[in-house]
């Protein structure tokens, strides 16, 4: 078994997505398994040596993980000819120039999205990399998440039949900076620094919605600027000049129409910071990052609407679990309610729950587990017999979940199941 060194130029990694995401938690942690494995046997290990324009930076970065390349001069970078790959996450603003640099110089290339801010520029790179007989791609990682390969497992099962629609949420509120810091760089609000979250965020869609539901057709989307102030870095106010939020439909082929919501500016109360809603004439499903949960038509419950009368009931399942230790006894209770309409809210504990590791709970001498349903309309009925003290908190948990319908999920509605990889 040989080792192939793979030389990665590695460009704007002391960026947020440069640094996170593409070389903490790609290039790192694939040098840290031993590389990528190939068919023959051989395995490729990159080795990367990180460009960007602040030396004092790149050489915190490089000695944190224990890299030895850094520079600051991407010219004398892409002269080297051990080094085969141009990576670039660097601002978009430049990103179309610094590609072309790249393919004259013979590199292949990865980078991230949009390769462009025009339709022209991007076409141009497009045909000089073919051109030049260079390999080329963009990042398209929202097709690896776990919960859409679940999604797609589904698709490619038939599970769904005819596709009708597909419904999209994405996004989180970016504080606005006055208060507290934003989670985003400011750059990504102004127009003359490639900003916007169209530009940044609608060709993640275009490549899920073409891999996995139809070619897109056609496309209508409202940008808005919701937040036209906020605050840099240092502190200082400045105009945001650019959409901070996104409104976009599109038709597919064979009549698919899918709808999808991008926003900084939206407070989040739904399963996971990005979901998709599948409709199709067999069954339904809701994907996130990591999960997938999917309805079958012979499982779809009959829907009743009646403004009159409060939302379905509420299943609470509680556990307690009781050790002995040192003879003493303590115990821990957790609750969780799920509403039979598909609401589901992450219930507050009534006692702490053992963690992982910390000793409460372990087997041991007078250590039990028990659990029960409860069927909720607006108080707490057993079929088991707990406690007082733990009957008198379901009910009080109970009578909240009653009041407060809590974050949408279709997980919880009977019929549904979790779809998990094989």
């Amino acid at each position: 078994m040989a080792q192939q060194r793979l030389g990665i130029i590695m460009n704007g990694v002391t960026g947020r997505m440069g640094m996170n995401q593409h070389l903490i938690r790609s290039i790192l942690a694939i040098r840290a398994q031993g590389g990528v494995a190939l068919k023959n046997g051989d395995r490729v290990m990159p080795d990367p040596i990180l460009v960007g324009r602040n030396e004092a930076k790149l050489a915190h970065l490089a000695k944190a993980h224990g890299l030895t390349r850094w520079t600051s001069n991407l010219n004398a970078a892409l002269k080297n000819r051990e080094d085969t790959l141009f990576f670039d996450a660097a601002t978009t603003k430049l990103r179309a120039q610094l590609l072309r640099k790249a393919i004259a110089a013979g590199k292949d290339i990865y980078c991230e999205k949009p390769i462009a801010e025009t339709l022209e520029d991007a076409v141009d790179v497009a045909r000089a990399a073919k051109a030049a007989g260079v390999r080329h791609g963009v990042v398209q990682d929202k097709l690896f998440l776990p919960g859409l390969l679940k999604l797609k497992m589904l698709i490619d099962s038939g599970f769904f039949g005819r596709i009708l629609a597909v419904r999209g949420e994405f996004g989180y509120w970016v504080f606005e900076g006055d208060w507290q810091p934003a989670q985003r760089p400011s750059w990504n609000y102004r127009k003359k620094d490639g900003g916007g979250i169209i530009l940044d965020m609608l060709c993640h869609w275009r490549y899920v919605l073409d891999n996995l539901f139809g070619e897109v057709k056609s496309v209508s989307c409202l940008g808005a600027t919701h937040i036209p102030k906020r605050w840099d870095e240092n502190g200082k106010p400045y105009k945001a000049d650019v959409d901070d939020a996104a409104y976009a439909t599109f038709q597919l082929a064979d009549g698919v129409v899918a709808h999808i919501n991008s926003s900084w500016c939206t407070r989040v109360r739904r399963d996971d910071l990005v979901t998709l809603h599948v409709d199709g004439t067999l069954g339904s499903a809701v994907a996130g990052l990591q999960k997938c949960w999917s309805q079958a038509r012979v499982n779809t419950p009959r829907p009743v609407w009646n403004p009159d009368v409060p939302q379905p009931r509420c299943r609470a399942i509680t556990t307690t679990t009781a050790s002995r230790r040192n003879g003493r006894s303590s115990s821990a209770i957790s609750t969780r309610a799920r509403r039979s309409n598909g609401r589901s809210p992450k219930a507050p504990r009534a006692y702490s729950s053992p963690r992982p590791g910390s000793g409460a709970g372990r087997s041991g001498a007078g250590s039990t587990s028990r659990s029960w349903r409860c069927d909720v309309v607006s108080r707490t009925r057993c079929s088991a017999k707990p406690s007082a003290r733990l009957r008198a908190s379901s009910t009080r948990y109970a009578e909240r979940c009653t009041a407060d319908p809590g974050p949408p999920q279709i997980g919880s509605v009977p019929g549904l199941q979790r779809t998990t990889p094989r």
